[in-house]
């Protein structure tokens, strides 16, 4: 069991928890995860320009060690 769980916002209704220790993380259910989708497939959500290989740069010298901390 982790001593400090990360709190985290639900993307889709906003509600605060732990939601990566549910099966449905970072969403904190089924249905916003639904939600979520659907928006994607009916592009209300949509990368707004193709990725460039500048916007990795920052990540270029990262170990496996550091992807989980947060910049």
């Amino acid at each position: 069991m982790m001593a400090n769980a990360r709190e985290v916002r639900c993307p889709t209704c906003k509600k605060a928890g732990d939601w990566f220790a549910t099966p449905f993380g970072p969403f904190c259910s089924k249905r916003c995860r639904l939600v979520d989708l659907g928006k994607w497939l009916g592009e209300e959500n949509k990368i707004s320009e193709p990725l460039r290989p500048d916007h990795f740069k920052d990540f270029e010298n990262l170990n496996e060690e550091d992807m989980d901390k947060p910049k």
